[in-house]
């Protein structure tokens, strides 16, 4: 007998789209029916604008519609710290189920029955389905505070001997890991991998094992047929709208209060994966502009995945626009560098060696700056800072989001010694440059990477 599964991951900007979130919500109501389990992946709850201001609540409505049968944690899902992260599981409708996140020396979120893994009976078959979220959690999330994440491979061992042992007829992986699915699947007997973590959609077989993963914003969901392990894509715009989920989010945002307009653009500036990741684009080089500006520093640097894709920024533009593009309360922050360890950080903007980045990614925007990176020969060519080539002895003001001196995984070189100042919330300083100077950027050829 056939048993579908259907697979979401990393929401985020959707809750800003009450009419995507809608279609998301009566894609899978479209769907599902008695042989039909729902799983998501991680980033669930956060980031946005409506997570961002409501601390993740926003999720709990979606959550309720939809009804799925489990989640698992995602790095972004500990935006607000860990007891936050637990109340809203224990007021969530689904069971949460992860397998190395521990606390106080036991596991996260035992007292709201947060579990390594779970049987689920469905249409006469037995799925095993454990969890697991990336380990660089904490280097990558400041908000983790005394939660530790551990060796995912040791603790999916752990849980598919258990599995395999109790009967199942599929073992099944929620993974938050990124690009660490490809391990997972070389080294533990898992039937599927429904991952998150990394934007890119996949669809892959290694071996045995299907990996799949439906990209960012609940613009796809995907439905998997088992045993036969077959997939269809399902393209969220396409599908039925579920008008309670769109009213609700709607009068969610109108609630918000961050209509106020600051500038406005009349060539649109795209939001895309490409925009984010691919090197310099017009809204990267407006978001490392703000921040150098608002710093009088001689460097903006932003790391590109902490700009969210999402909708362009075109025509009026409200400070909620801004907040979507870095939907984070985290400061600017101002590092004092010396000129090797700027060269050093600009050579790590070359993103494939990142937990969650693709080969061809580019991780860094600059203002202020120009970098030319010869991919080939993975080296920086060459690097200037005002015109100048850069001065290895001389120190160099940065302006930066504060989580990089904290992250370990981008920009190892900066840390938090660096830290000579910390400044207002990142999108406050998008929203006084765009009324200062307005938001009109253009591609210069700051960076070139080839």
């Amino acid at each position: 007998m056939t048993l579908r599964l259907l697979h979401y991951s990393d929401i985020e900007n959707a809750y800003d789209d009450p009419e995507r979130l809608g279609r998301l919500a009566g894609t899978i109501d479209e769907r599902r029916d008695d042989d039909t389990l729902v799983f998501g992946t991680g980033d669930n709850t956060s980031p946005g604008i409506l997570p961002l201001l409501t601390r993740g609540e926003q999720a709990l409505d979606f959550f309720g519609r939809v009804s799925p049968h489990a989640d698992t944690f995602g790095n972004h899902d500990f935006d607000y710290g860990p007891d936050r992260a637990l109340d809203l599981v224990d007021r969530a409708p689904q069971p949460w189920i992860c397998a190395n996140v521990e606390r106080n020396g036991g596991r996260f979120g035992e007292s709201v029955d947060v579990r390594p893994w779970r049987v689920f009976e469905q249409n006469g078959s037995r799925v095993g389905v454990f969890g697991l979220v990336t380990p660089r959690t904490a280097s990558i999330n400041p908000n983790t505070g005394d939660v530790r994440f551990t060796d995912p491979i040791a603790a999916a061992e752990d849980a598919v001997d258990a599995l395999r042992e109790s009967g199942v007829d599929h073992v099944v992986c929620l993974s938050h890991l990124g690009t660490g699915d490809e391990e997972l699947a070389a080294t533990v007997d898992v039937d599927l991998v429904l991952g998150g973590h990394n934007h890119a959609e996949r669809l892959e077989r290694l071996d045995d094992t299907l990996l799949t993963r439906p990209g960012v914003n609940g613009e796809v969901l995907l439905e998997i047929s088992l045993p036969e392990r077959e997939v269809t894509r399902h393209v969220v715009a396409d599908g039925p709208l579920d008008e309670t989920v769109r009213d609700r989010f709607e009068a969610r945002m109108a609630e918000a209060g961050v209509d106020e307009v600051v500038a406005h653009v009349d060539e649109p500036i795209e939001r895309t994966e490409t925009a984010c990741f691919r090197g310099e684009s017009r809204i990267g080089n407006f978001v490392a502009d703000a921040y150098r500006w608002f710093a009088d520093a001689d460097v903006g640097l932003q790391n590109s995945g902490g700009i969210r894709s999402g909708s362009p920024l075109d025509g009026d533009v409200t400070l909620g626009d801004l907040i979507s593009v870095v939907p984070f309360d985290e400061p600017l922050a101002v590092a004092e560098v010396t000129g090797t360890e700027l060269t050093t950080a600009f050579a790590q903007g070359e993103g494939s060696r990142l937990s969650f980045g693709e080969p061809d990614w580019w991780h860094a925007h600059v203002s202020g700056a120009t970098i030319e990176y010869d991919r080939a020969a993975n080296e920086l060519r060459s690097a200037t800072v005002g015109g100048d080539p850069i001065d290895p002895d001389r120190r160099y003001r940065v302006a930066l989001a504060d989580y990089l001196l904290h992250s370990d995984d981008e920009f190892p070189v900066l840390d938090e010694a660096h830290r000579v100042d910390t400044l207002t919330t990142q999108y406050e300083v998008l929203a006084a440059y765009a009324r200062a100077v307005g938001i009109d950027p253009v591609v210069e050829g700051r960076i070139t990477h080839t």
